[in-house]
Parts: C-alpha cells; sequence; structure tokens
C-alpha cells in the first residue's frame, strides 16, 4: 500500500488501520479487553547514510550514496481467550528522501521512479497486517511476514525491511522441539512499496538462469530444531521454490563452556540445492565457524566450500544463510572455497556498557568462471562500531557505523562502502 498522504497523517492513517482490523474480528468487550493487555507496540526512526564507491574501470556508476530517514511503527497485539485464541500484527513503514540524485541512486533505501528508473522518489512506504491464530502452543499467523528460517531469512539492512505475503505455522508442543512450516506468495523488496512474485537469485559465474518463466508465486518450506540440551541444537529445513530449486539444509550449533566467562561455540550448515523446472540449480554448501569467546573478547574462524553445477540458490532479496554472507558478498560463486577470520569485542566488560566492535576478512577462490574463463577470486574486509546510550535524555539512541571494502580478480565488482545508521525506537505500549 503506497502511502501518498503527508507525513503528518501516517500515524493516525496506521492507527485507523489497526482499529478498524480489530474491529473486523469482530471482538466483544471482554474479548477486547483481553486481546489489548498484552498488547504492544513501538515506534523506531531509522536515519540512514549510505556510500558505496565503485573502483574498477569498468564500473558503469562512480558512485552510489544517498541520505534518508524511515519509521517504522510495529504493533503486536494479545490473544483473545478461548480455545483458539486470535490476534493481530500490524507494520506501517515510511521512508523519505533527505539527498540523492539520478547519477547516485540504487542503494537499496530509496524506491526508484517508474517514469525515470534512476531517480529515486521522494518518499514511500507501506502498510502490512497479519492475522494470527493461537492454539495450545502453537501459533499460525497469515499475512505480512518477516520469516527468519535458514531457508528464508527477510531481508533488513537498509532502510526499511523486506516483507512477505504468506502463512507461518511455529509450534512449540514437544519440549525442546521447533516445527515451522508455511508459504510465501508474495514480496515487498526493502526499496520497494509494491508487491511481486518470487524470484531467484542469480549472479556472477552462478549460472542459475534456465528457460521459461523468471518468477514464482510459490515457496514452501518446513523445518524442525531440536534443543538436545542447554549448549546443542540440531536442526533440518527444507525448502521449495516453486519452478526453481529445492533445497535441504542441516544444521548443528553447539557451545561447550571451558571455564569461567569463556567457551567454545560451534555452527555447521549443509545445504543440498537442485533445480525444479525452470533453472539448472545444482549446489552443495558447506560452511563451519568455530568461535573462542572469553571476557568480551570473541575470536571466529570461517570455512565455507561451494561444489556442483551453480552456485548458492537462494530468493532473491534475503539473506543467505551462510556462515560467509557478510556486509557486501556472500562467497557462494560456483565451486568458491572461502575463509573468514573474525574478531569482536563488547567494551561492557571493561565499564563501556553499549559500545561493541568487530572487524573481519574473508577470503575467496577457485571461483568458477566459465568455459574459457580464468578461476575468479575475491577478498572482503568489514568493521563495524556501534553504540547505544544506556541512560540520560538519550537513552536507547543507537549509532552505528559499517565500514567494508571488496576486491575481485577476473569478475564483479571493486567497491568502497560507508553506512552510518542513527536509530531511536520509542515504546508506545
Amino acid at each position: 500500500m503506497l502511502i501518498a498522504t503527508p507525513n503528518s497523517q501516517w500515524l493516525n492513517r496506521v492507527t485507523c488501520g489497526l482499529l478498524l482490523s480489530a474491529g473486523g474480528l469482530g471482538l466483544s468487550q471482554p474479548a477486547a479487553a483481553d486481546f489489548l493487555a498484552d498488547s504492544k507496540a513501538g515506534l523506531e526512526a531509522r536515519n540512514f547514510y549510505f556510500n558505496r564507491d565503485f573502483r574498477q574501470d569498468s564500473a558503469s556508476q562512480s558512485k552510489q550514496e544517498e541520505w534518508a530517514q524511515g519509521f517504522l511503527l510495529r504493533y503486536e497485539s494479545g490473544f483473545t481467550e478461548g480455545t483458539v485464541g486470535v490476534g493481530i500484527d500490524a507494520i506501517g513503514m515510511l521512508g523519505l528522501k533527505l539527498d540523492s540524485s539520478a547519477d547516485r541512486s540504487g542503494t537499496g533505501l530509496l524506491k526508484r521512479n517508474k517514469e525515470a528508473p534512476r531517480a529515486a522518489q521522494d518518499e514511500y512506504g507501506e502498510m502490512g497486517l497479519t492475522a494470527k491464530l493461537r492454539a495450545s502452543n502453537s501459533v499460525l499467523k497469515l499475512g505480512t511476514l518477516q520469516p527468519r528460517l535458514p531457508t528464508v531469512q527477510a531481508n533488513d539492512s537498509r532502510l526499511l525491511p523486506q516483507t512477505f505475503q504468506g502463512g507461518h505455522l511455529n509450534s512449540l508442543e514437544i519440549a525442546g522441539l521447533t516445527f515451522d512450516a508455511g508459504q510465501l506468495k508474495q514480496v515487498s523488496q526493502r526499496d520497494s512499496s509494491d508487491s511481486e512474485d518470487l524470484s531467484i537469485t542469480s549472479g556472477a559465474a552462478r549460472a542459475i538462469s534456465g528457460g521459461g518463466t523468471q518468477n514464482s508465486d510459490e515457496f514452501n518450506f518446513a523445518g524442525a530444531t531440536y534443543k538436545w540440551n542447554s549448549n546443542l541444537a540440531t536442526g533440518y529445513n527444507y525448502g521449495n521454490l516453486d519452478g526453481f530449486y529445492k533445497q535441504h539444509i542441516f544444521t548443528v550449533l553447539h557451545t561447550l563452556p571451558l571455564g569461567d566467562k569463556q567457551s567454545l561455540k560451534t555452527d555447521m550448515r549443509y545445504a543440498r540445492s537442485t533445480d525444479e523446472g525452470n533453472s539448472n540449480v545444482d549446489n552443495k554448501a558447506f560452511g563451519a565457524m568455530f568461535t573462542y569467546a572469553f571476557s568480551g573478547h570473541a575470536l571466529g574462524v570461517g570455512y565455507q566450500s561451494m561444489s556442483g553445477d551453480t552456485g548458492y540458490a537462494y530468493i532473491n532479496g534475503t539473506d543467505p544463510f551462510l556462515v560467509n554472507y557478510v556486509q557486501i558478498g556472500d562467497f557462494a560463486n560456483k565451486d568458491e572455497t572461502s575463509w573468514q577470520a573474525r574478531y569482536d569485542f563488547n567494551f561492557a566488560s571493561v565499564g563501556i556498557p553499549g559500545l561493541t566492535f568487530m572487524t573481519r576478512y574473508l577470503t575467496g577462490d577457485n571461483i568458477d568462471l566459465g568455459a574459457g574463463g580464468a578461476d575468479g577470486k575475491e577478498w572482503e574486509r568489514n568493521t563495524d562500531i556501534a553504540y547505544v546510550f544506556q541512560d540520560g535524555a538519550l537513552k536507547n539512541l543507537g549509532v552505528k557505523w559499517r565500514n567494508a571494502t571488496l576486491r575481485s580478480t577476473n569478475f564483479g565488482n571493486d567497491v568502497d562502502e560507508n553506512r552510518l545508521i542513527v536509530s531511536y525506537t520509542l515504546p508506545l505500549l
């Protein structure tokens, strides 16, 4: 739903939508009281500056640079009483252009004009509603979704998040076991207010494209994760983008306590993806991340390998479930092998709560670029510094600077990138 009203009317419009939706559920006064008792709402203001400088000689655009202000109003109701409880969630989103131009657009922060594809709109937004039903320890949601599952992870790395339309069942009926299943039909990308069919990600050296339609209106998923104890969890997840691919993902997550404020975390992932109709997807992806944590420090080493006829397959615009998916790259090209070294520090351990630091370096090689092409190589370096004010007038105000450098050989882009994000969430309920 495109928000064309003035900015001052946006909050009123979303609020009216919530009231109408609650009324449409036919709730009685007592039921409505229960429905509202556990409700919560918050308004997040997100100010985002994005600068990506293309360094390769063949770049069609010298840089992407935009500045924007976003607002996200989130509401989650409680459930009515009874064997089957009824509730509703809602999200209202508005993005405002602060600075952009036709030659600097394309950052993913702002929606582009259809009449002039390279120019960004002054504002855009949407409102999403989700009906939910609860029985025992199971919840079914229908409507606007932001799934975070191994098979599909909605992206929220820009001004406004990516959302989907569909249904999602989450069940906790058996102690230790989490079961998820559902279907997605449409997607609204992070820089768009339009719903569209789903598509498969394709990129350099992946050769995922095939004949026939390039879109799908059905993604089915199911999976289960079992927590054996407080330190070990294993999982299996299945995803099927109709007409494009089937995917099986196996996971192991284990934390080994090593003494006072020390632990070793092991995160292992294996995925098998095969084609279904309109693609030639054939990929095996293995990844492992080992992280040693001690007294506010964390040292991590990651390994990821791709094999098969193509690179890793996932829904366009989403975050792939890969240990070496980072700020710019996913290191998931055909036959690519990559390594990661990472360091984190939480300054709370030295008396500065709210301040965190992260840096990592990744390198990938052996990328199959097709017949007659030399193998591709790439490396990426990331640094994040973030601070959230803990008290005073600026409490809950967050500031984050993200810096990245990406270089590649024989394919892809050479990029220097900076992101500055200032965010504040105001609780309303």
